[in-house]
């Protein structure tokens, strides 16, 4: 029997990992001295107004390797395989969370994917993983079925500012923009596993088009694209960017993803986000 084993940065709502038999692995969020768990002890909207009335920048901690002991315990007194589908490496530290975690039960069948990506595109590897283990499929075929997923996806997003990103260090390629953020409104993209300069546009509204129109050059009209919206207190324009995509492309079941806490930190509020695969 195999366990598939995902974080909060995958943005998969908690109830519906349940639902699905995956086990959910929390960041941490910390501002000043306090940490929180972001699927127990901090939610979005909770985390949204801390974030804007605190005059520091909140940090975020990947889940420390005891966070998993007793995943993978369980697991072992099973018997059973554990796959656990992680962000990418070059912007949080949950791989290496999982690797010294995984040293602990040298016995344990563990096997690792790191996605190279973070949020909707994570959380469509993650359920389309469940739905293969739920059909029998062994841990070397589901391997072998997400690992060219991985190789053909696409994240797209856009920040109000890219202070949030420069201050969390996670802002990559992107550093480039830096001086030109009063003029600018850039484009990001997930690329090589990082943040990356896609376009800029003098406008947010520009902006927003250009995304829209970014997606529907590039993903495919079937259901195979697997496309999400993301956001993060920004849900009317959210529901925006999945209708022009229901009328553009025809997908009519993206799903919408709040960004959880953990992700927040880094990208703002009413940061937007879309993911598909090609």
């Amino acid at each position: 029997m195999l366990k598939i084993v995902a974080d909060t940065t995958s943005g998969l709502p908690l109830d519906l990992a349940r639902q699905r038999g995956i086990t959910m692995i929390p960041q941490i969020v910390i501002f000043g001295e306090q940490s929180y768990r972001d699927d127990s002890e901090i939610d979005t909207e909770t985390f949204l107004a801390r974030l804007k009335a605190s005059a520091v920048l909140p940090k975020t901690a990947a889940p420390p390797p005891a966070l998993y002991h007793p995943v993978f315990q369980d697991a072992q007194e099973k018997g059973q395989t554990v796959l656990v589908i992680a962000p990418s490496a070059r912007v949080s530290g949950t791989v290496r969370a999982v690797e010294t975690a995984a040293a602990d039960f040298p016995d344990l069948p563990v096997h690792l994917l790191d996605t190279q990506t973070i949020a909707g595109n994570t959380a469509t590897l993650v359920l389309l993983a469940a739905q293969w283990a739920t059909e029998g499929t062994d841990v070397d075929s589901i391997l072998a079925r997400l690992e060219p997923l991985v190789a053909s996806q696409r994240t797209y997003f856009l920040v109000d500012t890219l202070e949030y990103l420069k201050k969390g260090g996670r802002i990559g390629g992107a550093k480039a923009l830096l001086g030109e953020l009063l003029q600018v409104k850039p484009i990001l993209q997930i690329k090589d596993g990082q943040v990356q300069p896609c376009e800029q546009e003098r406008t947010k509204k520009r902006a927003v088009a250009r995304l829209i129109d970014l997606v529907c050059e590039q993903a495919g009209r079937s259901a195979e694209a697997h496309l999400s919206v993301m956001h993060i207190d920004a849900r009317e324009d959210a529901e925006m960017l999945a209708g022009a995509f229901a009328e553009r492309l025809g997908i009519v079941s993206a799903p919408i993803y709040t960004l959880p806490a953990a992700i927040g930190v880094h990208a703002g509020p009413r940061a937007l986000a879309v993911g598909f695969f090609v």
